[in-house]
């Protein structure tokens, strides 16, 4: 293995990586912030569809070639990030920790596997296996779960407050970019937006169930019609609900999410209502409770009527809180809204994050 200085100024030995998705907008972002965050990259091995073979990357002044997933082709690789669909991360990541690479993986195929973490490192760290520097995964390889975007800043936002005064229920409603559904969904929102703006009528696309131009779809994922206490929801809201309760490890919060699709580019949005178990004085107490966070910036009311929006936190790192105010109908709940970049600590960075925990970077 190479050495490569880490962002901590320290020489440590190569980590061997694999990106399999590595052409998606997640993937891109990926190798963006391996990059910028000076991960001691070892080896670096990409991976996408057929149609991508061959084509290369470029990477710190090295171009890396394209590969298609193969037998044997995670073979002396330490951590493999997976930006792919559910069904490439259910064959292909178990494969990968059984080469002996711990498989940090983006999709929702494992998530909810009682034996499978799912990791937010600001909120549930401590449940990541410790690595040392340049001791190979081997026998304590396995998948970690990457949550979904919406849940991550979400729940980052949530600790402060869970650890502080105690949950007693969550109310969110999202506000998702188009990003979210990778190129797809981005290019779909440009081409019918300029088809709009030139007078013309879009038709819809492939990408969402109706035209995203200049409207909000109150829809991601499919529908639950089955009669159960989820009908009504789509995926998305049910994700949310469900990796919530996991990730802040508190198994009967009540949690419900309604989410949207809206005609942005790029960064979710939520606003959220938190009844909390212990009563609060005033505003300052929960700004300051929320800014004690790891990972979390907030706009304070104190400094100025103002407060995040998605191109503010686009290309950010961190979890944006803002209009934190009380509920006039409750006294244990207050609102608040929170934004942060889905490609970023939505995705690919929570994932840099999970790899940086486990070697103590």
């Amino acid at each position: 293995m190479s050495s490569q200085s880490s962002q901590h100024g320290s020489t440590t030995p190569g980590i061997n990586v694999g990106v399999v998705g590595a052409t998606g907008v997640v993937g891109e972002t990926f190798l963006l912030l391996l990059a910028s965050r000076a991960f001691p990259v070892g080896e670096l091995r990409l991976f996408a569809s057929d149609a991508s073979k061959g084509l290369k990357k470029k990477f710190e002044g090295r171009e890396i070639e394209i590969r298609v997933l193969e037998e044997g082709c995670f073979d002396g690789l330490d951590i493999v990030f997976f930006s792919s669909g559910d069904d490439i991360s259910a064959e292909w990541a178990p494969k990968a920790a059984k080469a002996g690479a711990i498989a940090i993986d983006n999709s929702g195929a494992f998530r909810m596997h009682h034996d499978i973490s799912l990791a937010v490192p600001e909120v549930n760290g401590h449940l990541l296996p410790k690595l040392k520097r340049g001791e190979r995964p081997g026998s304590a390889a396995q998948i970690i779960a990457n949550p979904n975007c919406s849940t991550i800043q979400l729940v980052v936002a949530l600790k402060p407050l869970a650890d502080r005064y105690g949950l007693e229920f969550v109310r969110v409603s999202s506000y998702q970019s188009v990003s979210g559904a990778g190129k797809n969904g981005i290019e779909e929102l440009l081409t019918q937006t300029k088809i709009a703006v030139e007078g013309e009528e879009p038709a819809k696309g492939k990408t969402f169930p109706k035209v995203i131009a200049f409207d909000s779809i109150p829809q991601i994922g499919s529908f639950t019609t089955d009669g159960s206490a989820n009908d009504g929801f789509c995926s998305e809201e049910i994700k949310i609900m469900k990796e919530t309760r996991k990730i802040l490890e508190l198994p009967d919060l009540k949690v419900s999410a309604f989410t949207v699709r809206v005609p942005t580019l790029n960064s979710h949005a939520e606003t959220v209502w938190v009844t909390l178990k212990k009563p609060v004085s005033n505003r300052d107490e929960v700004e300051s409770t929320l800014s004690s966070g790891e990972g979390i910036e907030v706009f304070k009311f104190a400094e100025g009527m103002d407060y995040p929006t998605q191109s503010f936190a686009s290309g950010q790192d961190p979890v944006y809180v803002g209009r934190v105010h009380k509920d006039p109908n409750d006294a244990n709940t207050w609102m608040m809204w929170v934004v942060s970049d889905n490609l970023r600590k939505g995705a690919a960075l929570n994932g840099i994050q999970i790899a940086e925990k486990l070697y103590g970077l």
